[in-house]
């Protein structure tokens, strides 16, 4: 049988970089860490943006501690107990964009002076449970938005921080989710 040499053929694959060539880059290059030559992004911008995702995160960590230590009302209990655990989870996400900013070889901006100016979400303090949870609920919804954002820019070339951002934004969605049912049932307790 004659093989088909034509031009609807698909392209022969890419060979893989032979294995010495692999240790001798790495050893070349072993100051750069994680970052290899085949990383298809730019680290710059990589570094840059998930610093805006940390300020977003610490931000949200300290409106969430905020409202745990001054919710009150007759049943702000299980209120304030839902604010400390998304303040535990916010910093866990926070934690996690750090560590990757410093695998990518970036510094983790954590100054407080710019964290407001850099975050997508606002540090509000309000009086009232109600108040909070509306707070809330509109700071979840921005960091859904902002993460499936970042999740399309890093696609394909930064496959480690697009699951890394996929993750968080799964557990921003259920956060978004609990203040939705918080605000129902704060809703129904006050009007019987």
């Amino acid at each position: 049988m004659e093989a088909n040499h034509g031009a609807n053929m698909p392209s022969k694959p890419t060979t893989p970089t032979p294995t010495t060539e692999l240790r001798r880059r790495a050893r070349e290059h072993i100051t750069d860490g994680a970052v290899t030559a085949n990383y298809q992004g730019d680290v710059t911008a990589a570094v840059a943006l998930l610093n805006d995702a940390l300020a977003t995160e610490l931000v949200c960590v300290l409106r969430y501690k905020f409202q745990y230590v001054t919710a009150r009302g007759i049943h702000s209990e299980g209120v304030k107990a839902e604010f400390l655990a998304h303040a535990q989870e916010e910093q866990a996400h926070a934690d996690r964009l750090a560590a990757r900013i410093n695998q990518l070889g970036g510094k983790p901006d954590m100054n407080p002076s710019s964290l407001a100016g850099r975050s997508a979400t606002e540090y509000v303090e309000n009086d009232t449970i109600v108040a909070m949870i509306k707070e809330n609920l509109v700071a979840e919804r921005i960091a859904v938005e902002t993460y499936r954002a970042l999740i399309r820019h890093f696609a394909d070339h930064d496959p480690t921080t697009r699951r890394l951002l996929e993750d968080i934004l799964a557990n921003e969605e259920e956060h978004a989710s609990d203040m939705q049912d918080l605000l129902a049932r704060v809703a129904e307790e006050r009007c019987p």
